[in-house]
């Protein structure tokens, strides 16, 4: 058979007697095709998902996109690696003596800066002590003593800066005392049938069962009888609990008593002028009716006494007894929308309100 000198793909691939290199019909053609071999064509760059680049070829697993389309979203060829910045990696290490005079430079520029001991003696920026007692961020704090509403031991503040001990200084924002220290104050909305003590050794439910899991361990701010619901405050600030419950601060407490009817108009005014009761008179500072239906009333009690039980026994002795009980404010602190059984932490400024009715 004759040979006809050419492959199947119509290109000329003549050797000769030597099976030297294989040559093509020009020198520059065969240069060009050599030039294009690293990069395909326009029509050839796609995205290939076999192993075997844009070839086509089925052979090998398949590893997702092709390698001619690593490079980038036209599918060129990889860019060339940026040289790595900073040390040289391939340079000679430092010697020994150098690095031991940097530290020894160091050394000397810190040695003369004040120890952290001295920076506590000499106290805390002022903003820092309002943003850790929660009056918003430093930047929030530094508005209010720009806006001359922060004082310290009875002066306002007046520039930025100025350092204070929050355990001897009395910082005020608004005239209300800020609690600068890890004092931790709370109001519940006790249940009816929870004891009003933190333990209890009959196993009865009592207020500790509420503040479990706490950082400092609590007490309760008086007492509420067993059947009575509503606010009862807990904190770990012995000297603000003693003057909250002390006669000589008057703090006022207020109730909703729902009492059978119907009432005579001059009850309150009895309640007003005083009670006569087994240790002594009882006189409430507040008395109106709430609501009325049919013969149930609901009606409002405030007083700032806090003999057991007196709510009870004054409004029994005047020939109401009492059907259900809620204290629904201690001082300047409501009840509110408050679901019983819940606890929640009191505000800056509910705190500094509580602080001002006790002089503190």
């Amino acid at each position: 058979m004759r040979s006809s000198g050419r492959n199947s793909s119509g290109r000329g691939n003549y050797r000769g007697s030597g099976g030297g290199t294989p040559r093509t019909g020009s020198g520059g053609k065969r240069d060009d095709k050599q030039k294009r071999a690293g990069r395909p064509r326009p029509e050839e760059r796609r995205y290939d998902v076999g192993g075997a680049g844009s070839s086509g070829s089925s052979d090998g697993p398949r590893k997702g996109r092709g390698a001619t389309a690593r490079g980038g979203a036209k599918g060129g060829p990889k860019k060339p690696q940026q040289p790595q910045r900073g040390r040289d990696r391939t340079a000679p290490a430092r010697p020994r003596e150098y690095d031991a005079r940097v530290e020894e430079r160091n050394r000397e520029r810190y040695a003369n800066r004040p120890q952290k001991q001295q920076e506590q003696q000499d106290g805390e920026r002022l903003q820092k002590v309002l943003a850790r007692a929660g009056y918003g961020s430093r930047r929030a704090c530094e508005e209010l003593i720009e806006d001359a509403r922060v004082e310290v031991n009875g002066s306002i503040v007046v520039e930025q800066g100025l350092r204070v001990d929050p355990e001897k200084d009395e910082i005020k924002v608004d005239g209300l005392t800020v609690a600068t220290q890890s004092y931790q104050f709370f109001a519940l909305n006790k249940p009816a049938g929870v004891v009003s003590t933190m333990e209890d050794p009959d196993g009865r439910q009592c207020l500790g069962d509420y503040v479990t899991n706490r950082e400092t361990r609590l007490f309760h701010v008086g007492r509420l009888d067993t059947e009575t619901e509503g606010i009862i405050l807990l904190t770990n600030h012995g000297e603000l609990a003693h003057r909250l419950t002390h006669p000589r601060y008057g703090v006022r407490k207020t109730y909703v008593a729902a009492i059978q009817g119907p009432i005579p108009r001059d009850l309150g005014k009895r309640l007003k002028d005083g009670i006569r009761l087994e240790d002594g008179y009882a006189r409430a500072d507040h008395f109106r009716v709430v609501e009325q239906t049919g013969k149930n009333y609901l009606v409002e009690v405030s007083l700032h006494e806090g003999r057991k039980h007196i709510v009870r026994r004054m409004l029994a002795e005047a020939g109401f007894p009492v059907d259900k009980l809620v204290r629904t404010a201690f001082g300047p602190i409501p009840l509110g929308d408050q679901k019983s059984g819940w606890l929640r932490r009191l505000t800056n400024t509910e705190v500094g309100m509580l602080m001002k009715d006790v002089d503190l």
